[in-house]
């Protein structure tokens, strides 16, 4: 691979955060007539039963803590200082914790399902794909199309609803949401974990469902353009077994289209994960953004549509310096 493309993917990579940062940064204040600090105060006190006769002296001293009180550029540049030091500020409703620490403790709930169902729904969908195409493929698959069709048509948050109302509601055989029971201690036992496993069961299988169709739709159209392709035709006619042609040249022939599409779908996947996570009650990123906006917690909303932004940016400059790896024919030596 040519060093001169890694360096110019990873400059692009940096150029795409500083825009999505200054972007991050401009949006909120646009915003007029909005005062995030004012409305977080008086929230607070009409919660407390009272109206402090001292808001105006409250809100000036926040706005000259949160470095409101300075000139625009001057912001802009601490902004964008603190966001390269990974300080994404003080959450306005939990001040003064850190949006970071807020993040932290939300993100392995979200990583555990997220990360669980994309392995899981893209496995099985490349798999369940490439064999309802094969033609020595047993002939019931071809059955499973329409039911793929209708999954791959149903958004995450919607087959979460169908999935709580037969399976949480009618059957009871799973709990309607939350990340573990109420009133557990979290530990590091087994007792623990198979809870945690257990709750984490109809998320995950939201979202399983929902795209394994997908995939498997698409793996199956790739498979078809590639029968009769000369390297298929000569790999039969040195007489391979038909699971070494099947996996070591069509499967990983049809692959490079499939890894494409997950990296371009990353974002729909990490944004129908926050809905399913609001729809469960599930403590992870989704719900920390879904009570973060019902709160008005401006900060905590755009540190974590930031962060978003950093981490799909990271998956796609790795998924981009690893199709060499994937398809041989790829070289960036000529790009």
């Amino acid at each position: 691979m040519r060093t001169g493309y890694v360096v110019q993917r990873i400059l692009l990579f940096f150029a795409i955060m500083w825009l999505a940062a200054t972007i991050n940064f401009v949006l909120p204040r646009l915003a007029t007539g909005r005062d995030p600090i004012r409305e977080q105060l008086i929230a607070q006190s009409m919660r407390g039963g009272f109206m402090s006769t001292s808001m105006e002296v409250m809100v000036k001293e926040y706005r000259v803590k949160f470095g409101l009180d300075e000139p625009l550029p001057k912001q802009y540049v601490t902004y964008l200082w603190n966001t390269l030091r990974f300080d994404l500020g003080k959450s306005l409703t939990n001040y003064p914790k850190a949006v970071m620490n807020l993040i932290g403790e939300a993100l392995p709930w979200t990583l555990g399902i997220v990360s669980f169902a994309i392995v899981t729904s893209f496995t099985l969908g490349t798999i369940l794909g490439a064999l309802i195409a094969w033609p020595r493929a047993p002939r019931l698959l071809k059955f499973t199309v329409p039911f793929l069709l209708t999954f791959s048509a149903v958004p995450f948050y919607i087959l979460g609803l169908i999935l709580i109302y037969f399976f949480a509601f009618q059957l009871k055989w799973f709990p309607i949401g939350g990340g573990y029971p109420i009133g557990t201690v979290p530990s590091f036992t087994l007792g623990f974990v198979t809870k945690l496993v257990y709750h984490a069961m109809l998320p995950s299988l939201s979202m399983i469902l929902a795209s394994t169709g997908g995939w498997a739709l698409g793996m199956r159209g790739m498979m078809v353009t590639i029968q009769g392709e000369d390297y298929m035709n000569y790999a039969e006619a040195k007489g391979l077994t038909d699971s070494r042609i099947f996996f070591g040249y069509g499967v990983r022939n049809a692959m490079l289209p499939q890894t494409t599409g997950l990296a371009l779908s990353l974002g729909q996947l990490i944004a129908g994960a926050g809905l399913v996570e609001v729809v469960f009650g599930y403590p992870g990123i989704g719900s920390l953004l879904g009570q973060s906006i019902t709160q008005f917690d401006y900060t905590t909303i755009y540190g974590i549509v930031f962060f978003l932004i950093v981490t799909l940016g990271i998956v796609l400059l790795v998924l981009d310096l690893l199709y060499p790896l994937i398809d041989p024919r790829i070289n960036y030596e000529q790009a």
